[in-house]
This record gives C-alpha cells, sequence and structure tokens, in this order.
C-alpha cells in the first residue's frame, strides 16, 4: 500500500486547481486522473467573468483560453426570444481545451499527477484502485465530478422521483452558425428540460442539454427527442440542422441538480460536484469547481486535515444562494407554460437577467486572490 499526505482525485478542474496551489506551497500531495489522456467531459463550456478572474491567479490567462468571448446571453421558448448583455465579457471553452490548461499548469508548478489510476471505492482513509493497489492519506480531496465513488456516492435520493440525464452534442464550425450564436450563450427551454448552446474554441457549438428522464422516454431515445425538439422549438431546430447523421451524443446519468453537502468530516475535502451540483443553466459548474479548489487547498495550508470540516461549512454557505436561485428558476423554466411566459418577462426587463446572472456566481472573496496571491 501507498501513502501520500494529501491526495486528490480526479484532475478536472477542481481537481487540477487544488493541485496548482499545492504544489506552490510545498505541499506533498498526489493527484490521480482514470483517463490517460486529457478528454472532452461532458460540460456547458461556459466560464463566467468571475470564474476568469480566480483562473487568472492560477496563471492562465483569458487568452489562453482561445477567441471564444461571450458577451449577450439569450433565451428562447418556442417561438419568443429575449437577449440582454451579460453583467462582463466571458468565454466559451471545451473541458479538453480548459482541463488540459489547468494540468500542464499544475504539472508546471510541479504537481505530482499519475494518469490511468481509477478509484473504485474509498474506505475511511483509503483509495481503493482498479488494478487491486490502494493508496492511504490524511487528507482526500474528491473531485471526481459528476462520477460518484463508492463510500462517498452522493445520496440516491437527490436525484429525485424523475431523475434528469445529462446529454451533450456538438455541431462542426460552419459560418452559419456563426450567424446565428455569436458572441452570445443561448438557452432553449423546453418542457421538462433545457439545452445551452455557446461557440467554443475551435468555432464548434456546444449544445448540452438537461432533460428529465420521462421526457427521454416519451420520445423513445436522444435522436428522436432532438427530432421532437426541432419540431417544436425552431430556432433551436435552426441550429440542430447542422447535427450529422449518426453523430455521437454524450450523456451522463441521475445527475442530483440542487444537491449539497452541509456538513464536513475531517480530511474530506469534497469539491466541484461532489460538494453541490447547480443546475446547468446557471453556467456555473465549473467556476464552482475552480473556487472549491482554490479553497480547499488554501484551507488545508493553513489549517490541515481538521480545515476541512470549516471549509465544507463555509463552501456549502456560498453555494446555497447560487444554487437555490438555480433551481428556483430551472424549476419554471422546465415547465412549458411558465417558460413561454417568463421569456416575454425578461424581454422587457432585461436588468432581471444581469441580476439572475449575479446571483447565480459563488462569491470568490477577496480571500480566495489573497491566498493565491501569496503562494504565486
Amino acid at each position: 500500500m501507498r501513502r501520500t499526505p494529501a491526495l486528490i482525485v480526479g484532475g478536472g478542474p477542481a481537481g487540477a486547481s487544488a493541485a496548482i496551489l499545492l504544489a506552490r506551497a510545498g505541499a506533498p500531495h498526489l493527484l490521480v486522473e482514470r483517463s490517460r489522456e486529457t478528454g472532452d467531459a461532458l460540460c456547458g463550456g461556459f466560464l463566467s467573468w468571475r470564474t476568469l478572474e480566480a483562473l487568472r491567479s492560477l496563471g492562465v490567462e483569458p487568452e489562453a483560453l482561445g477567441p471564444a468571448q461571450v458577451t449577450h446571453v439569450r433565451l428562447f421558448a418556442g417561438t419568443r426570444m429575449a437577449e440582454a448583455p451579460l453583467p462582463r465579457p466571458a468565454i466559451g471553452v471545451s473541458r479538453r481545451h480548459l482541463d488540459s490548461l489547468l494540468l500542464d499548469r499544475a504539472v508546471r508548478a510541479g504537481a505530482a499527477i499519475e494518469r490511468g489510476v481509477t478509484v473504485k471505492a474509498i474506505d475511511d482513509t483509503t483509495a481503493r484502485l482498479q488494478d487491486g493497489g490502494a493508496i492511504e492519506t490524511d487528507a482526500l480531496f474528491l473531485a471526481s465530478g459528476k462520477h460518484d465513488v463508492r463510500g462517498l456516492a452522493r445520496p440516491a435520493e437527490a436525484r429525485g422521483d424523475d431523475p434528469t440525464l445529462g446529454l451533450r452534442l456538438r455541431l462542426a464550425p460552419a459560418p452559419a452558425l456563426d450567424r446565428l450564436v455569436g458572441t452570445r450563450i443561448e438557452l432553449h427551454l423546453f418542457d421538462r428540460g433545457y439545452m445551452g448552446v455557446v461557440l467554443q474554441e475551435d468555432g464548434s457549438a456546444n449544445c448540452c442539454m438537461a432533460v428529465h428522464r420521462s421526457r427521454l422516454a416519451e420520445s423513445g431515445d436522444p435522436e428522436r427527442l432532438l427530432d421532437s425538439l426541432a419540431a417544436e422549438s425552431p430556432r433551436l431546430g435552426e441550429r440542430l440542422m447542422w447535427r450529422r447523421a449518426g453523430q455521437t451524443i454524450d450523456a451522463v446519468a441521475n445527475v442530483p441538480y440542487g444537491w449539497r453537502v452541509r456538513e464536513g468530516a475531517a480530511g474530506l475535502f469534497r469539491l466541484g460536484d461532489q460538494a453541490g451540483v447547480i443546475p446547468s443553466l446557471a453556467g456555473e459548474g465549473m467556476g464552482i469547481a475552480i473556487a472549491s479548489g482554490i479553497r480547499a487547498a488554501r484551507a488545508y495550508g493553513a489549517g490541515g486535515v481538521m480545515a476541512a470540516i470549516p471549509f465544507q461549512q463555509w463552501l456549502a454557505h456560498d453555494l446555497a444562494r447560487p444554487i437555490g436561485v438555480a433551481s428556483l428558476i430551472r424549476r419554471l423554466a422546465e415547465r412549458r407554460g411558465i417558460a413561454a411566459a417568463l421569456v416575454p418577462v425578461a424581454r422587457n426587463l432585461p436588468l432581471l437577467i444581469d441580476v439572475v446572472a449575479r446571483l447565480t456566481r459563488i462569491n470568490h472573496s477577496h480571500l480566495d486572490h489573497e491566498a493565491t496571491a501569496q503562494e504565486s
């Protein structure tokens, strides 16, 4: 059995952010990531203005993320549309590109990283590996994203009676998509679900959907669901007509939107989606992941394993508002009649979109930025 003082499980934005700061502080650690090559995780692919500030503190400048600037948000429900500017410019980026940048930054900071290592279970302070090995640790940073690890899985009841699935397809770069989407992030609302559309660094359109299992079951399969959505939502249909026949549709099941852990345990730092799952329509999932990684590394550096308890309570407190607001909007948006009524309101009161965009951001306190500045 191997041993490390701090073990980070997962090399996504949360885990890589924590690794960067632990490496800068000279704290012994190990990050394990199950994939041997950086893939393109199912994700909305949106980085808010606040998240860009956090990334800059980690040594990742906005220019490195690509040219896909996002300045406006559009809401669609059927034939109705509303548009408003974002509080500040954001960026659309693929997880493959972002994760690659963060892991490279971690390596250059001196982080210890092993790839192709799958943690199949957590037993107290020991990570049981798929290959039969084990790693014992004092401080576990659980950053496995949407994938649960046996022993620390999120509660099944958080999924609800009609679980939500995440589906994603990519539309290849095309001038027509540039004209349709441009520098906007789009949110297409429909019965029991919604789809976000944003252009990313290579010009492709990332189309990420959250849909209840009952709606998917009525259609039969994802392809038929997309066909029915294109028929009932003409603006969405204009985008989906650019998908290729037989194109792969990525999926993840049973996403517990709205769940967050309330209490902490000594030595266990739950990060990103393993700490709280904000509805993806808010576009703050990656922001929460990165902020939680920064905070956890800082807390551990200052207080060791016992700092996990106040860290988790502090994070839960700061997640309450963004997750609560996003969850309320999600419940309204997924009901066809209410969604259709919301869009004209948003069109006539564009300030409302600005307020919602601000309320669904996690607070990146001055302490986060001071901490990273001191350690850089």
